[in-house]
Formats: C-alpha cells, sequence, structure tokens
C-alpha cells in the first residue's frame, strides 16, 4: 500500500483530502502545518506528498526545500497546493523542488490524476535507485574480482621469484653444515687432545681438502648473499606498494614508479618469450615529481607493461627466428611540461576492428580466466578522472603497440575516489 502525506492548515482541506485518497486505496497521514508535516516525513517515508503552500511555522515551499535536500528523501513526490497563478510563483516552486501544483479550489479528478502520475513516477525512482544500488555492487564486485585476479597472477609470480632463491638458499644450507661440522669436529679435536701435534693438524687438514673447503664456502656464502637480496629487494618492492596505497595524495617520482613495477614483474621480464629471450629497454630523462596517488598510478604502470609482455609473448607464438621481442619504456617532459611516459611493444599490434573498444569496460582478447577486461578501463580512469591526464595508444597491426600515458606536475585532485568502471 501506497503512503501518503497531506498537510494543510484548513480542516475542510484535509477531510477532503484523506476522503479522497482512502477512497482510492492509499494509506493518508494528516499533518496541521509544515513542522509536523517534516516530522511524519521523517518518521514514515511517504511515497508523495500533497502540501499546502501557506502555512504557518513552516510554509510549503522551505519544507519541499528540506525533503528534496535530503538524500533518502529526495525521490517523495511533492505536489503544491497553492492558490498562485502567477508564472514567477511556479518557478519559486520548481526551483524550491516541487514535483507538481494543483490549483485551489481542488478539483476531484485532476487531484487523483496527478496523484496516479505522481505514484507511477515514484515507483520508477524507487526502481531505478535500487537498479543502480544493484548495478554499483556488481560494479563494486567485478572490480574486486579483476584486482584479486591480477593479485593472484602476481602473487604466483613472485612466489615463483622467491622460491629460486630459497631453494638455492636451502640447498647450499647442506654443504655449509657439512663444512662447519667437519671444522667443529677438527676444532674440538684440538681443543680436547693435549697431544694433538702440528703434523697430525697439518694431515687433518690435507685429507679435508682445507683450501677446497674455505674456496667453496666463500663461493656458497656469497651466491646465499645474492639470493637473499634478491628476497629484500622483493619484499621491499612490495612494502613500497602497500604504504604507497596508505599514503594519499604525494609527490612521485615517475622513474621511480616504472622500476618498482619492472621489479616486480621480474620474474616475466627474465623469462624466455617461446624459443627467444625478451628484451626490456629503458631510456629515462630526468623527470620532475609530479603530485598524485602513487598506489594507483603504480597499478597503471604495472598492467600496461605486463600488457606489453602478454603482446610480446603471444607474438612470438608465429614469429620467426629472427625476430626479438622487445619491450621499450621511455620518460620524457613535454613542452607543455607534462610527464609523458610511453609503453611500446613490437608484438602483433591491434587489429581496427577492436580499436574503439580497448578502454571499454569487460572488453579483453584475452583467454577466459585471464582478467574481466577491466584492466585498461580501470587504468583510463586512474590516468584521466583521477589525474587530469591522458592515456592514448598508437598501433600498428604486426608492428606493435605504443601506450602514451601523460600527466600534468600538479592536477586538479580533490579526494582519491573509488575505481569504478567508466
Amino acid at each position: 500500500m501506497t503512503r501518503i502525506l497531506a498537510i494543510d492548515d484548513e480542516i475542510t482541506t484535509q477531510l477532503l483530502l484523506q476522503d479522497l485518497l482512502e477512497s482510492e486505496g492509499h494509506e493518508v497521514l494528516i499533518a496541521e502545518d509544515g513542522q509536523q508535516g517534516w516530522e511524519l516525513t521523517l518518521t514514515h517515508r511517504p511515497n508523495l506528498i500533497v502540501c499546502d503552500w501557506m502555512m504557518p511555522q513552516i510554509d510549503g515551499l522551505e519544507l519541499c526545500r528540506r525533503i528534496k535536500a535530503e538524500p533518502e528523501l529526495e525521490a517523495v513526490f511533492f505536489i503544491l497546493l497553492t492558490a498562485r497563478e502567477n508564472l514567477d510563483d511556479r518557478v519559486r516552486g520548481l526551483d524550491a523542488g516541487a514535483d507538481d501544483f494543483i490549483s485551489k479550489p481542488i478539483e476531484t479528478e485532476e487531484l487523483l490524476a496527478r496523484v496516479r502520475a505522481g505514484l507511477r513516477l515514484n515507483h520508477l525512482n524507487n526502481q531505478l535507485s535500487r537498479s543502480l544500488q544493484e548495478l554499483q555492487a556488481a560494479q563494486a564486485q567485478l572490480v574486486h574480482s579483476e584486482k584479486m585476479s591480477s593479485l593472484g597472477r602476481l602473487v604466483a609470480g613472485i612466489a615463483h621469484e622467491i622460491n629460486n632463491p630459497i631453494s638455492f638458499i636451502y640447498g647450499n644450507l647442506t654443504y655449509v653444515n657439512e663444512y662447519t661440522s667437519t671444522l667443529s669436529s677438527l676444532v674440538r679435536d684440538v681443543a680436547e687432545n693435549p697431544n694433538f701435534s702440528r703434523e697430525h693438524f697439518l694431515e687433518q687438514l690435507e685429507d679435508l681438502d682445507i683450501n677446497f673447503i674455505v674456496k667453496d664456502i666463500k663461493n656458497v656464502v656469497s651466491s646465499m648473499k645474492d639470493g637473499a637480496e634478491r628476497i629484500r629487494e622483493i619484499v621491499v618492492s612490495l612494502q613500497e606498494f602497500s604504504s604507497n596505497d596508505r599514503a594519499g595524495l604525494q609527490k612521485i617520482d615517475v622513474c621511480h614508479s616504472l622500476d618498482l613495477a619492472l621489479s616486480i614483474l621480474e620474474h616475466r621480464c627474465r623469462d624466455k618469450v617461446s624459443d627467444f629471450t625478451l628484451e626490456i629497454v629503458k631510456n629515462y630523462v630526468e623527470l620532475p615529481k609530479i603530485e598524485g596517488y602513487a598506489s594507483s598510478l603504480n597499478q597503471v604502470f604495472l598492467g600496461l607493461i605486463d600488457n606489453a609482455i602478454d603482446a610480446v609473448t603471444e607474438a612470438a607464438k608465429t614469429r620467426g627466428d629472427r625476430w626479438q621481442p622487445k619491450v621499450l619504456i621511455q620518460t620524457c617532459q613535454t613542452p607543455d611540461n607534462w610527464v609523458e611516459v610511453i609503453i611500446s611493444d613490437n608484438g602483433n599490434g591491434i587489429q581496427d576492428r577492436i580499436r574503439d573498444k580497448i578502454f571499454d569496460p569487460f572488453f579483453t582478447t584475452k583467454p577466459v580466466g585471464k582478467g574481466k577486461g577491466l584492466g585498461l578501463s580501470i587504468g583510463y580512469q586512474i590516468v584521466v578522472q583521477q589525474h587530469g591526464g591522458q592515456l592514448e595508444y598508437r598501433s600498428q597491426p604486426e608492428l606493435g603497440t605504443q601506450f602514451f600515458v601523460r600527466l600534468p606536475l600538479k592536477p586538479n585532485i580533490v579526494e582519491a575516489k573509488p575505481i569504478s568502471t567508466r
């Protein structure tokens, strides 16, 4: 049952409205003035309000403004009762948020017709509001799913990258343990045996091949240190990504952000592409720091470089022996003092038939299970909408693709907003 609130300071009008509206099967609430009408609106959330313009305390115009200013009440259909036929008065009512007008004295058929029309609009508004909420929830879920999918692939790669030095360190611990046990045993014999002679000590050292042990220990420890340094590098990179996510608006070294993305993707950069060795070329120039959200821009650079590696990986399936897979990362400062990053690959390029779709949400050329087609759409919003920059591309079939990220030094950013599909 729909709920209608009738507000009028005249008892005859109250009774008329109540009788007419209840005869149509509506639940009717009655208020004698604007203040009581405001309180009943907050308490009962009516679908439609019929309100007199001229009332004590709070008049209909002011009540309408209050109601329409509340996000939870703005969908309520508001009809002003008025004897005013002046165009300026009607304009004032519309500016205050009124949805319709009924002139006094009230014509019964007109009132019921306008109430029916108002309730239809209120129902449609409520449906649209619910649909919008459902779409926003689905959108948030899809964006979260895309991030989790990307995170899953990233974690798998990092786990593989960390596993190599850990396996090497773990394997070498056997030799370190063996060498230290052997040397510890010799030292214990020397300490506990008062008759242990220098000649016997030298014989023991010769039997142990001490020169080999000393040399091998140095090599093993050096290799273990290299592995530990690589693990530390990965952990520091991940910590920086995490801390950037909490840091908010800050000064950003774009070249450092690119290196951070490359560090996390190093397992992909070093992998062979089919029978080819991938070449990553950096051509940086010194740039001023820009103002923005480091975590979001890191996400963009990581995604674009990852896509470039995907492009040359796919191209490697059909290229000849003389082809060299290559990803080129360049930076420069434009004449209008913007920072520009160009990420190029020599893959298969983008086909003409899909050129207008690559920034569309959910569009992807990748196999099922490798993302939801939101990466470039989210990247577009981060660069263009969140940072006031530009994200464009050029591509030639069979020759490759270039993505251009242009960022102002100090964009007009109010606050970081959740990224959604465009």
